[in-house]
């Protein structure tokens, strides 16, 4: 910044301001004297956050850019030129800046000292009026700028967050798609021999019965990571024990259903030695297939109800009713959608889940956020072969939820930030910071609590939601 002579055609300059229209020479003229001709080299400070602002500063020539500091993110709030008037003005409470107004090339002010704004009442009351007049306009402009950047905040965290949402859905979709066309375009071989078995109607229906229990069956299907081994075994070693080539394909299907070796006895028994083979493959197809199919029904309703929590969420102030929710149907959902990733990093899951919980008051597709996000970040918390829990159970008027893994932990200096919005400990791309301010959200719309405990080996988000008819 440079203080710079004063020039003649000053006083023409002032006089094109629309704000000093009408006003004398003689008032301008006072203005120009009383005031510091300065210059501002590209890439100097007008003036920056913290700084006292006892200045009234004309814009002659040139421009300048005011940048706002909001945690950690500089945000531009406009670009002023010649004409404008800012810094310090008559009855004006401003004491200090709070943005950071920087030249883009070189800017010429006259700036008045706000001690001679008693004698400008004096010199020119028209002048002084107009001075206010501008003030009330900067407040004006300057509230609705605000607005608006609060209102593209807004929905930036909102696309953000739904986006966020939306990946676990959309790749679920995509990923059991191509499955699907797998096996839709499966080996002429293996259609050959399914369409060449010689079995009888009554054979059929009889193995369609055995079928259809199993996939009823299948949506209550809960068994551990050793329950599950031992029936793998089971399964392979029949499949081995007749013969039936690539068993371990066949066998983690049937496994995903529930179905036993005592299945497979009866089903032998129906049809005999000869179409076993194709029959069992005929089978591991039909399941897998409906698998697919229920997957990419859930990841799809999983869309929808996010784009409606979304719509509701948005409009909250509109009498959008909450109902009861049975939060193991949602839990249910989101570990079957998460289920690719739990198994890539062959991570055991526990479920402790009391079968007389209480139902919740909300809205599902909210609280099937709060689960995704809270486990997804704790698959990704843990390496390959760990361990994560999901408890619920009563806990006096409220409805309890726990998610524990045992990975590396949250760092002690972190934990009271980890619920922040844009906040992560995830690597550049990995994360938006955005899931955990998400989920706070959506618990303190339901009336409830979320507390997290950890150290190196257990993480616990603890979640209480007021049951249904206590809140």
């Amino acid at each position: 910044m440079k203080t710079l002579p004063k020039t003649p055609e000053l006083l023409s300059i002032l006089q094109s301001f629309e704000t000093f229209e009408g006003i004398s020479p003689q008032a301008l003229q006072w203005v120009i004297d009383k005031s510091d001709y300065k210059r501002y080299d590209t890439g100097e400070f007008l003036f920056q956050p913290g700084q006292a602002v006892d200045h009234m500063q004309a814009i002659l020539q040139g421009r300048y850019v005011v940048l706002l500091e909001q945690k950690g993110e500089t945000r531009e709030l406009g670009v002023w030129e010649a004409g404008y008037i800012t810094g310090v003005l008559p009855f004006s409470r401003m004491k200090e800046a709070r943005a950071t107004g920087k030249a883009l090339e070189p800017t010429y002010t006259l700036e008045l000292h706000k001690k001679y704004f008693t004698e400008m009442v004096n010199v020119s009351y028209e002048l002084t009026q107009a001075l206010v007049a501008a003030m009330s306009d900067r407040v004006r402009d300057f509230t609705t700028m605000q607005f608006q950047n609060e209102k593209l905040m807004a929905l930036g965290k909102l696309s953000a967050g739904l986006a966020h949402e939306l990946n676990n859905p959309a790749s679920a979709m995509v990923r059991n798609a191509e499955e699907l066309y797998k096996k839709v375009h499966a080996s002429p071989e293996k259609f050959k021999s399914v369409i060449t078995m010689r079995i009888t109607p009554e054979q059929t229906d009889r193995v369609n019965a055995i079928l259809f229990s199993r996939i009823e069956q299948a949506k209550s299907l809960g068994l551990s990571l050793m329950e599950r081994e031992e029936l793998m075994d089971d399964i392979t070693d029949w499949l081995e024990d007749h013969g039936i080539e690539e068993g371990e394909d066949i066998a983690e299907t049937f496994v995903d259903f529930g179905v036993t070796a005592d299945d497979l006895d009866n089903i032998h028994d129906i049809v005999g030695d000869d179409p076993i083979g194709p029959i069992m493959w005929w089978l591991e197809s039909t399941l897998s297939l409906e698998n697919l199919v229920n997957e990419i029904q859930e990841a799809s309703n999983r869309i929808s109800n996010l784009v409606k929590s979304i719509k509701d969420y948005s409009h909250m102030d509109r009498g959008v009713a909450m109902e009861p929710v049975d939060v193991h149907e949602g839990l249910h959902s989101t570990l079957t959608m998460l289920k690719h990733k739990i198994k890539s990093k062959n991570i055991e899951l526990v479920k402790n889940l009391d079968p007389g919980l209480p139902k919740v008051n909300g809205f599902a597709g909210e609280l099937n956020q709060v689960w995704t996000n809270l486990i997804v970040n704790a698959i990704d918390a843990m390496g390959q072969g760990g361990i994560l829990a999901v408890d619920t159970y009563p806990d006096r008027e409220y409805v309890r939820v726990d998610i524990t893994d045992n990975g590396s932990g949250i760092p002690e200096d972190i934990q009271t930030r980890i619920f922040e919005p844009f906040f992560t400990t995830k690597a550049m791309g990995e994360g938006t910071g955005m899931g955990l301010d998400i989920v706070k959200k959506i618990v303190n719309r339901h009336k409830g609590r979320i507390d997290v405990e950890s150290r190196p080996g257990k993480t616990t988000f603890s979640l209480c939601f007021p049951a249904y008819g206590r809140e």
